[in-house]
């Protein structure tokens, strides 16, 4: 069984969540900006709302405590079927394995019912475990970005990571180095 589900990040996990984000600034530094006030809270779930994204609160079963998050963002139709993932974990459950339960399940969902062809993960190069996180589900790295994304007020580089339907294989994951 799974020590993660995975559920809509909703409006009564404000709290929470703010609290989460708080506590995991030192371990996000420059890779993530989650929202840290009320208001960007909310209007991040605001824009969860949007038919072009799915936001996933990862949460431990066994605490429901929140482990972090997981965004399929930029979800595009027709002849791409592609979606961008983005994510972050929260301290103290962050470098446990269970962020890459999570993408495991985001995954299966992406592939499965939203009937997705790709997704993308836009990682910076010195990032290691967020690169060792999609390396363990199949991904592959397509290529680099100079200045690709503006985070945390900053355009940095990025290196390009994806997965395509055919390439994943459900519970796939390398074993992880202790």
């Amino acid at each position: 069984m799974a020590r993660v589900l995975i559920r809509k990040l909703t409006l009564r996990d404000e709290r929470r969540f703010l609290a989460a984000a708080r506590r995991s600034r030192e371990l996000h530094g420059h890779y993530a900006d989650p929202p840290l006030t009320p208001a960007g809270f909310r209007s991040q779930i605001d824009r969860e709302q949007r038919p072009n994204r799915a936001c996933h609160a990862i949460v431990d079963r066994a605490t429901r405590e929140l482990v972090g998050v997981i965004n399929l963002n930029e979800i595009v139709r027709g002849h791409f079927q592609s979606a961008y993932v983005g994510y972050y974990a929260f301290e103290p459950l962050a470098g446990r394995g269970l962020m890459s339960e999570g993408l495991g399940l985001v995954l299966r969902r992406a592939f499965g019912p939203l009937k997705l062809h790709r997704v993308e993960a836009n990682i910076q190069p010195e990032n290691a475990r967020s690169i060792a996180l999609v390396k363990r589900h199949g991904f592959q790295c397509e290529g680099y970005s100079p200045k690709y994304l503006k985070i945390c007020g900053r355009w940095r580089d990025h290196e390009r990571w994806a997965l395509v339907r055919e390439s994943w294989r459900p519970g796939r994951r390398a074993p992880r180095k202790r």
